[in-house]
């Protein structure tokens, strides 16, 4: 285990705030902020698109960031691809996979809108899409899945870890079922990549998305995809630095990464995310997996025990709580934590309206916790959701 109050000293924001909503975004550690200061400061130039210093050594900073990754999820370089958040990775599959007339595709109905919507999206393009539902705590039993696949089926999709409820998905379970009956399978890792051991080389997907601002502690605007078998899919955009060569009636596409990163990428960006997942490593991502999983399940048993407070979600969680007090709106809570204790919490659908509704609510508060957080500010979360709900229960 490391040492939560020496962690803490890297991201300054936490000395004013109890920031209690990492599932939608986390803080970056100063270490890796002052790695994008000084692309700025010291070699701000392009990338792959000169042969002088300041663009050599941008591109080199950015290519090692890759590597960075790469070796962190146990993916490989050329599979490695740069995107602006998992939402445009899981875009670039949906509209560049080679669907026919007829195929169908497998969703359930706890994944983020980022892994329905792109999907739901196909039914112009011919594509069908089925959805699976999960039980009350979350979960998805990959029987279910299985009992829905045919002959027409060509790709599954499903989160890692609900954004809502806190499940852990069976994804290797699934990904077994994928294998068998020879079925494309898409993992979303938002809130698993950086929380809890990810390694891609085992789980043997052939997609896999993660947003770069969340468990791997990033800035907003970096996310990474993973295509096994880049040939497949066709890039989402078209433009400069993808392309090996143009004559006025073809061009032909460079191979991956570079296929699928068209345009000026985020370099300064991603070198800040590629600082940051080597913070992740050095701090331990199995120490950060208990330390988070300690304290969300601390917290949901905390809040359970609450007069008014409805808990949801399993017992075996990872770091997401989310509860709702009886008689209030989630955003009243949510505010009233923040105005009064300053503790951030998300309220809402968290961009998951048919997984909210599932459990027959009209959103929820949700408590999310991060690498830095306490049990001291579990229990003033706690503790003023008690005062909260005692006011209307």
């Amino acid at each position: 285990m490391y040492d939560v109050h020496t962690i803490r000293e890297d991201f300054p924001v936490l000395k004013d705030v109890t920031y209690l909503d990492n599932a939608a975004t986390t803080q970056t550690p100063v270490q890796a902020v002052c790695e994008m200061l000084d692309y700025f400061y010291k070699y701000a130039g392009n990338h792959g698109r000169g042969a002088h210093r300041i663009a050599r050594e941008s591109t080199d900073r950015y290519e090692d960031a890759r590597d960075t990754v790469a070796s962190f999820l146990n993916m490989g370089s050329d599979r490695t691809i740069f995107t602006k958040n998992a939402t445009e990775g899981i875009n670039v599959v949906a509209r560049g996979f080679p669907w026919e007339k007829g195929d169908n595709l497998i969703v359930t109905l706890v994944e983020h809108h980022s892994n329905l919507l792109p999907w739901m999206a196909l039914k112009e393009m011919g594509a069908g899409i089925k959805f699976v539902k999960p039980d009350s705590e979350g979960f998805v039993d990959p029987e279910d899945i299985l009992s829905v696949i045919d002959e027409n089926t060509r790709l599954i999709s499903i989160n890692h870890v609900s954004n809502v409820f806190g499940s852990i998905q069976d994804v290797r379970k699934v990904a077994s079922i994928a294998k068998q009956e020879q079925i494309k399978l898409m993992i979303d890792g938002s809130q698993s990549a950086g929380n809890m051991p990810v390694d891609i080389g085992k789980l043997d997907p052939d997609f896999f998305v993660c947003p770069g601002h969340k468990g791997l502690l990033g800035p907003a605007g970096t996310g990474v995809l993973y295509i096994k078998e880049p040939e497949t899919i066709y890039p989402l955009s078209l433009g400069g630095g993808m392309v090996s060569s143009v004559t006025n009636e073809n061009f032909k596409l460079e191979l991956s990464p570079a296929k699928f990163e068209a345009g000026t990428p985020n370099i300064p960006g991603v070198i800040c995310l590629g600082r940051a997942v080597e913070y992740v490593s050095e701090v331990g991502v199995e120490a950060i997996e208990k330390h988070e999983h300690s304290l969300a399940r601390e917290a949901a048993s905390m809040l359970s025990e609450i007069d008014g407070v409805d808990v949801y979600g399993p017992k075996d969680r990872a770091s997401v709580v989310s509860f709702n007090v009886a008689g209030m709106n989630s955003h009243d809570v949510a505010m009233i934590l923040d105005q009064t204790r300053s503790i951030c919490v998300r309220s809402g659908y968290h961009c998951a309206i048919p997984a909210v509704e599932l459990l027959g609510a009209k959103g929820t508060v949700r408590a999310s916790f991060g690498l830095y957080n306490t049990e001291d500010e579990v229990e003033e979360l706690a503790s003023t959701v008690s005062e909260i709900a005692s006011m209307v229960y």
